[in-house]
């Protein structure tokens, strides 16, 4: 059983006081509690700042859509600039990016422990225009996570990059994602989604139905995956109204990334840098869920509010 932990930061009431180094200290307080060291890396020499630290203002950055280091270590204090050169925290953020995976799964236990009801549903991610895709070389450096070119049915277009696929609960907590080339089919996820949920509904939109994966999901796990039909089919019944407005709140999730976040906005040059932005971005969102039921007992997602 998870612990849920309320935090009064230095015995004290939090005061609301907007700007970046409050924000990064509350969030920093956070990984302290739930993060039992503070270097995940073995190195011969330890770093001034610690990989805690660097998660945390990563995290920060990520919250107060900064999407430029440059931007972020211009407004940065020379107690925390002194401590890293920008090019050293670009490398080692990449090399954090399992560690900051391990902490947004930790967090999402707090929310899902005894959840039974999920949403699955995908969103493209561009890397480079389509008219410029034959020549770009961005994330190329292997074959099996080069991009490719997709189809979204819900927006109407084709695109270049990759799908990010996603199973969040019906409260909005993102419990599991993926990032597969833009070509692969919607259907496909689930295959790893066999492996990763039990005695469960899972909720999707019509890309999902498929009665073989159905099926399947349910003799293997127990898994009922719940999908409308389609108005062609033989025996077509409506789906129910309380599914159709569940299924809404991994949209609004998407567009909170988007927006933001910034989950479309793409600088990274190969795909372990495009990679960590991701990863950066869904752990930046749940950890500002977390403080908001935890710390603030708000609407757990409200994450344009202030946290300081």
């Amino acid at each position: 059983m998870v612990e849920k932990i309320v935090y009064l930061i230095d015995n004290q009431t939090i005061k609301p006081m907007n700007n970046f180094m409050s924000s990064y200290e509350i969030i920093l307080k956070v990984l302290n509690e739930i993060c039992d060291k503070q270097n995940f890396i073995r190195q011969i020499r330890k770093p001034k700042l610690s990989d805690l630290e660097l998660i945390a203002l990563n995290l920060t950055a990520e919250y107060s859509s900064i999407d430029s280091e440059s931007q972020l270590f211009r407004k940065l204090p020379e107690a925390i600039t002194n401590k890293i050169e920008r090019s050293v925290y670009n490398r080692r953020k990449r090399k954090l990016a399992f560690a900051m995976e391990k902490i947004r799964q930790k967090l999402s236990r707090f929310f899902n422990e005894y959840e039974d009801y999920y949403i699955v549903d995908s969103m493209p991610l561009e890397v480079v225009k389509l008219a410029r895709s034959s020549r770009s070389k961005i994330c190329k450096e292997k074959y099996e996570t080069a991009p490719d070119m997709g189809y979204s049915a819900s927006q109407k277009m084709y695109f270049y990059g990759y799908k990010l696929h996603a199973v969040a609960s019906v409260n909005g907590i993102i419990q599991s994602f993926d990032l597969t080339k833009a070509s692969t089919h919607d259907i496909r996820y689930l295959t790893d989604i066999k492996y990763q949920f039990s005695d469960c509904v899972i909720i999707g939109d019509k890309g999902y139905l498929n009665a073989e994966y159905q099926l399947d999901l349910f003799t293997s796990n127990n898994i009922k995956l719940e999908v409308p039909m389609r108005a062609n089919q033989h025996n077509y019944k409506k789906q129910a109204s309380i599914f159709r407005r569940t299924r809404k709140r991994i949209e609004t999730i998407f567009s909170q990334l988007c927006d933001q976040f910034m989950i479309r906005r793409n600088y990274a040059k190969t795909f372990d840098g495009f990679r960590t932005r991701i990863i950066s971005k869904i752990t930046s969102f749940t950890i500002i869920q977390y403080i908001n039921k935890f710390i603030y007992n708000r609407n757990i997602n409200n994450v344009k509010i202030n946290i300081a």
